[in-house]
């Protein structure tokens, strides 16, 4: 079976690298797909994307992100046998990545290394293999092999700082049956999504709505830095985050094509007044939507809410298995949440 449009997208964004800090090749497909579009695109000193939409500026302002970047690691030192140490940009573990390659971004191109855990064949108290028998298994006590001396990793402008990121060879997409499973859904399925909803109102436009911004964020996997810079300078009414909805043992649902509700998370609620009309436009979409607490995590939209950039904070979801590792989310999710979006746009359009 073919990939629908939005399928088409994720499979092209999941190729690309964007750690945090790092976020051009994203930012750079979304300017080449939005300039047929018509609008006015700025990129901001925190490397944001700000595509802004005419509004009648008496009604509540409204901001629409997805976020640019990936968890990733950085590189913290340089050992004398020539392996690197790192650590963890956003929430990743080790045992989600297992033994894979990696691409460390040096300025004068990738170099490829392989992140090792070392032998399982030795009860030797120095094994990396023999403390995870014991305890969690640790940034600290992996390396990334390069086979090179440490004089000419320095030659090749490798230093700590750098960052490293998951090689082209495991940045594909796997479709079986009505479902997909890749690295880094989170949030390039959701960026596919943010990309639709502006083709889709740069046809037909809404009326009545206030002013509007799409926000494709940099840094949110590390503290929601890129909207928290944004909102800081621009504050909004309300600021629709789309985001994963990672099943957890709080919010158990079926991974289907349903769109998430976050009613909480680590940062900020929703405010009532948003969950009447999302329950509203799920009614009228004859959507059965997963509404879920969240007992670990945020958003840009929550993050905002928290540091009192925005009053109302909307996070919207893709279902999916295995947040921040090889997730696995229904093929027909991002038509479903594009379908919400559009619908609870113009329900604040019309309330």
């Amino acid at each position: 079976m073919a990939d629908t449009k939005a399928l088409s997208l994720i499979r092209e964004l999941v190729a690309l690298p964007g750690p945090p800090g790092q976020e051009e090749p994203v930012r750079e497909f979304l300017k080449a797909h939005l300039t047929c579009f018509g609008y006015h695109l700025q990129t901001d000193s925190k490397g944001n994307l700000v595509v802004t939409l005419p509004g009648d500026p008496t009604r509540p302002s409204v901001v629409v992100t997805a976020h640019m970047d990936e968890i990733a690691l950085m590189v913290t030192r340089i050992e004398e046998d020539g392996t690197l140490k790192v650590a963890p940009c956003g929430g990743i573990y080790p045992w989600k990545w297992g033994e894979a390659p990696i691409q460390v971004l040096t300025p004068t191109g990738p170099l490829p290394t392989i992140l090792s855990f070392g032998s399982v064949h030795t009860e030797h108290e120095a094994s990396v293999a023999h403390q995870a028998r014991k305890g969690p298994l640790e940034w600290e006590k992996v390396c990334l092999f390069t086979g090179l001396s440490p004089a000419e990793l320095e030659a090749m402008g490798v230093r700590p700082g750098l960052r490293a990121v998951l090689d082209p060879s495991r940045r594909t997409i796997t479709k079986f049956g009505n479902h997909i499973a890749a690295y880094f859904l989170d949030d390039r399925a959701d960026l596919a999504v943010w990309l639709l909803a502006l083709e889709a109102l740069a046809q037909q436009p809404l009326l009545n709505l206030g002013p509007l911004t799409f926000l494709a964020t940099t840094s949110e996997e590390v503290g929601g830095e890129g909207a928290r810079f944004y909102l800081q300078r621009h504050p909004a009414d309300i600021c629709i985050a789309l985001e994963i909805g990672p099943k957890t043992p709080e919010a158990n649902f079926v991974i289907n094509a349903q769109p998430t509700i976050w009613v909480r998370d680590s940062y900020a609620a929703m405010e009532a007044i948003d969950g009447q009309l999302l329950t509203a436009c799920c009614q009228t979409l004859g959507q059965q939507p997963h509404w879920q607490y969240l007992s670990r995590g945020g958003s840009d939209a929550s993050c905002c809410a928290a540091n009192g950039l925005v009053a109302r904070p909307v996070t919207l979801g893709l279902p999916v298995e295995n947040s921040h590792g090889y997730e696995i989310m229904h093929c027909q999710a991002p038509d479903e949440l594009l379908r919400l979006l559009l619908a609870y746009l113009r329900s604040l359009a019309e309330n």
